[in-house]
């Protein structure tokens, strides 16, 4: 709950000779933490006091302490209570110890544990202050290393996120500031913008990383499969139930589930899906018992939820059960500087991955690139320079790249170059340019469907868009 702890302190902490450390007293003798509290207000030290060890641990959960001077001897949670307590949620500051004389040997244990130093009752005003001076500097180094252990986390786990914008690092820092709480999360964005990389990863950097990680496609599961796919069942409670099942829920226990494209869940599985999520039980279909379990929820949708609320398709109970933490993430079309990192990064892993020569864009195929607008996004900029590459020798061009676009038919006056790009011509109308665009679609979609026998995966796949948008096409177009 707490490992961002010394992340937040370093942020927090202002630069200068101004900046005032704050300083948490922690003793049950009053007569202490006045003399304490007089002294180093003197001193130009911000004090905040607590009177026993339950009391100095809220403390810690909810404020930024530099420096944590700590009683041995307390009510409700002594200091070995609070000093396992910094040690099991990762919180690094100075600790120093409060004692009196006989006990020493304690006190010796807490310094194994982690304390920084100790001071004996009753206080030498010399000693306290180069005590203080120490930690202080030891402060500032903890706040050095925190905010280097940061850097060097968010790197590890947004390595699968390319990108240098300040919209892209926007949403990583916002993942960053959400991951290690338990806060359902709600991802929004367009089709393509990589929802379920940033799922992965608020799962990699939470507390919850080493339990599983259960992804769920909400718009391939039908109706009729809903409650057993999601709640399990039990053997011989339906035909066709021929052993005990374990549902998406169960299987998320101890980690997290990840509800994709959570907008297209059937309206009549909502209620069942809500009360899980909100009493973390479940029950099997078929048994009598609830089964309880811990799990935590991020789900992604494309959807504008006001139109669902208006048309009673979503419920609002779960929709803000869902979005406690809500993560945007922008299309492509809104980071377009980060177009050349991640067309050289595709080109590479795929030159690599396969044993091609290494290849590489000409000046043009970036500028097209800059200016196209990518609609299915980062993932349609990715498959598009993957089949181009199959067929270049050298350096690929954008014209080879734009009509590689989700296996339509290429017409370069209408259909695949950008409204803003040179030369384009304007021979059709936007109306009969975009029924042209739709057939064209349908027909792709139709003839892959058709090719791969109605595998819904395998279709995606050649196309190059995901499952959930396939699902939407197929039935914009009346093909399931």
């Amino acid at each position: 709950m707490l490992s961002s702890y010394n992340e937040k302190k370093a942020l927090s902490k202002e630069e200068g000779p101004g900046k005032q450390f704050r300083v948490l007293i922690a003793d049950d003798d009053q007569s202490t933490r006045i003399f304490l509290t007089h002294f180093l207000k003197k001193m130009g030290y911000f004090i905040i006091e607590a009177v026993d060890g339950e009391e100095c641990v809220s403390i810690l959960e909810k404020e930024n302490i530099d420096i944590l001077l700590l009683d041995i001897s307390m009510p409700k949670k002594d200091g070995f209570g609070v000093m396992s307590f910094l040690k099991n949620n990762d919180i690094s500051l100075p600790v120093i110890m409060i004692t009196a004389s006989h006990d020493i040997p304690q006190t010796v244990k807490c310094i194994k544990m982690g304390a920084y130093e100790y001071l004996t009752k009753p206080l030498d005003a010399d000693r306290l202050k180069i005590v203080l001076r120490n930690a202080i500097t030891e402060s500032e180094l903890h706040s050095k290393v925190s905010q280097l252990k940061k850097e060097l986390k968010s790197k590890e786990i947004f390595r699968h996120i390319i990108g240098e914008s300040p919209s892209i690092k926007h949403a990583t820092d916002q993942a960053l500031s959400v991951m290690e709480t338990d806060l359902n999360v709600l991802i929004i964005g367009e089709s393509g913008t990589g929802k379920e990389l940033f799922a992965q990863a608020i799962h990699e950097g939470s507390k919850r990383k080493k339990g599983p990680f259960i992804s769920v496609n909400c718009a391939a599961i039908s109706h009729e499969l809903a409650e057993s796919l999601l709640f399990g069942h039990s053997k011989g409670s339906f035909t066709g139930a021929n052993n005990d099942h374990e549902g998406f829920f169960e299987q998320a226990d101890r980690g997290t589930l990840f509800l994709d494209e959570i907008g297209d869940m059937n309206a009549d599985i909502q209620a069942k899906v809500l009360r899980a999520i909100q009493e973390k039980k479940i029950r099997r279909v078929g048994e009598k018992n609830e089964r309880s379990i811990d799990f935590r929820v991020i789900s992604a949708t494309h959807w504008n939820f006001a139109d669902a609320f208006g048309k009673n398709s979503f419920r609002e109970d779960l929709y803000y059960r869902l979005e406690e933490y809500p993560l945007y993430l922008p299309p492509l079309r809104e980071r377009k500087e980060d177009i050349p990192l991640l067309a050289k990064h595709f080109l590479e892993e795929f030159c690599r991955a396969n044993n091609l020569d290494q290849l590489s864009f000409t000046p043009e195929a970036v500028e097209e690139m800059m200016a196209y607008e990518w609609p299915g996004n980062v993932r349609e900029l990715k498959n598009a320079i993957q089949r181009t590459a199959i067929s270049s020798k050298n350096t690929l061009e954008i014209a080879s790249i734009l009509q590689s676009r989700g296996g339509r038919q290429a017409n370069a006056d209408t259909t695949l170059i950008p409204d803003d790009a040179p030369g384009k011509t304007n021979s059709l109308d936007k109306q009969e340019k975009i029924l042209r665009l739709e057939e064209i679609e349908r027909h792709a979609i139709e003839e892959a469907y058709k090719a791969c026998e109605g595998n819904p995966t395998k279709t995606a796949q050649v196309l190059g868009i995901g499952r959930a948008t396939l699902y939407r096409k197929l039935k914009k177009f009346g093909l399931n």
